[in-house]
């Protein structure tokens, strides 16, 4: 074989080879390994700054010749007494970066603040690269570098440091339009003026995904209103940890008609009033609404919701304690044509009314996901009268329901036969042969994980009919492998006693 096969092949034959065996190619030979290498077209480092070398890192990028997208984290957490040792160790990988990847057109570096003079060098040593993900440091902080990348349509910043005395608005002329798709900030406080450069130069025609997290301020309230007031284009809206300023990008998206709106996300942190006045007075179709809003979202809420937005697709909610059964039922029958994902993650109101979700059901015979994840209350009783609406249902998650019992999954199995995916992570109800029984009667169920105590996912896949994989245990404890397949019973029971044999 390594005479007959010349290196193109192999590579075209490595890139179809599933992930849970491609590490297995390495190992073959010198030859393979090089190959290997360079038919990849991802990677994703984990560096210490501690133990890293500079040469071998260079030196191992080289290899990668066709590589387009890289991830690079830290394996610890600098102090702030650090930060300079942080800069330092990013810039450094920067300039390795721009040395030996001039394809890359994905990067993500989240090993520590970077500064100017190599993000410079990096927009000249790779001019393709679309999506770009960094940490920033507010000592210095300036937005002009983006004009170098030509190319940039996803951008992730994340600012972190003390305000600088130094720190004033950003008096310099306007001279690029960032031609951006998306834009990501972290970590922005009211006095962070540099950022005004940015809602001045980011083009409103092209940006369709606005993410906000972990965020007190915008910079400057005018620049950022006037930026609002023309964007129209936006699709994807998302608000986490953001309590100052939710109030006021709702009403401004509210007052500018952004009509092309179809995604709302806000965790932790939000404005009863702000997110009301929003519901009634906005024009947009919105087709995914996913809230954590523990104290700010009430009944009032869900009837505006189900009133405006009766062709929601997809409806995620976590928290909710303070809305009732009441309001969920209005919900339900006003989104009964169109609702295809249902989330309600860690929900109050399931204690408090008995019975609910059964009459939510009835009115949602369409969902296909469904997720009701750390509802510790949640009783077989209830789960069988409502599971039987459920006839189309595809991924179910249950993650967390610890008092569901073996009686459950045959309640599931006997109403949902096109069951593809399902979680039952910490379910300690479950007893073997109930999962036995729920594997044996689903035909479409399929997935493979492994997960440790500590609920890191060490691997992952779906829909493979063969192969190998291995991972290295880093953490104590027991670990756990789920086998989701579709067997004859005979086989696919041969191979579950094969499983008890081996645990």
């Amino acid at each position: 074989m390594e005479i007959i096969l010349c290196d193109e092949l192999l590579q075209e034959i490595f890139h179809r080879i599933p992930p849970p065996s491609s590490s297995a190619v390495s190992l073959v030979s010198k030859r393979w390994l090089r190959l290997f290498r360079s038919s990849l077209s991802a990677l994703s480092l984990r560096l210490s700054p501690n133990h890293a070398s500079f040469s071998t890192l260079s030196s191992f990028l080289s290899h990668h010749t066709y590589l387009s997208s890289l991830s690079l984290s830290s394996s610890s957490s600098a102090p702030a007494a650090a930060a300079a040792a942080a800069t330092s160790f990013s810039d450094s990988l920067l300039i390795s970066i721009s040395a030996t990847c001039p394809n890359i057109t994905r990067l993500h570096l989240a090993t520590g603040p970077v500064s100017l003079l190599p993000l410079l060098s990096l927009s000249t040593a790779c001019p393709h690269l679309s999506s770009l993900s960094l940490i920033l440091s507010r000592n210095r902080l300036s937005f002009h570098f983006l004009s170098s990348f030509r190319a940039l349509k996803s951008l992730t910043v994340v600012l972190v440091g003390n305000v600088s005395p130094e720190s004033s608005p950003d008096h310099y002329p306007s001279s690029a339009e960032l031609q951006l798709q998306s834009l990501c900030l972290s970590g922005i406080r009211a006095g962070d003026y540099q950022l005004n450069w940015l809602w001045r130069n980011c083009s409103y025609k092209t940006l369709t995904k606005l993410v906000f997290e972990n965020c007190d301020g915008v910079g400057d309230n005018y620049s950022f209103s006037c930026f609002m007031k023309e964007l129209k284009n936006l699709h994807e809206l998302e608000l986490k940890t953001c309590r100052s300023i939710v109030s006021l990008i709702l009403i401004k998206l509210a007052e500018n008609h952004c009509n092309y709106l179809e995604s709302l996300l806000i965790y932790d942190g939000g404005s009863k009033d702000g997110l009301l006045h929003f519901i009634r007075e906005t024009r947009c179709n919105l087709q995914k609404l996913d809230l954590r809003l523990p104290l700010d979202l009430d009944d009032n809420h869900l009837f505006e919701i189900g009133a405006k937005f009766n062709r929601l697709r997809v409806l995620r909610l976590q928290s909710c304690s303070m809305v009732t059964g009441e309001g969920f039922k209005s919900l339900g029958l006003a989104l009964s044509e169109n609702l295809e994902e249902l989330s309600l993650t860690n929900c109050d109101v399931i204690n408090r009314h008995n019975g609910f979700l059964v009459e939510l059901a009835q009115n949602l015979k369409n969902v296909k996901i469904l997720d009701l994840s750390y509802n510790h209350m949640l009783l077989d009783k209830e789960f069988a009268s409502m599971i039987s609406s459920y006839c189309d249902l595809r991924k179910l998650k249950l993650r967390g329901c610890s008092k569901l019992t073996n009686s459950s999954l045959i309640s599931l199995c006997k109403n949902c036969k096109h069951l593809e995916s399902i979680d039952l992570l910490y379910c300690h109800g479950f007893q073997i042969e109930g999962v036995e029984f729920l594997i044996l009667n689903s035909p479409e169920l399929r997935k493979l994980q492994v997960i440790s105590t500590y609920g890191s996912c060490y691997h992952s896949a779906e829909n493979v009919h063969s192969g190998q994989f291995a991972f290295q245990a880093v953490e104590v404890g027991g670990y756990m492998a789920c086998f989701f397949a579709i067997f004859t019973n005979h086989r696919l029971r041969s191979l579950w006693n094969l499983i008890e044999d081996l645990v």
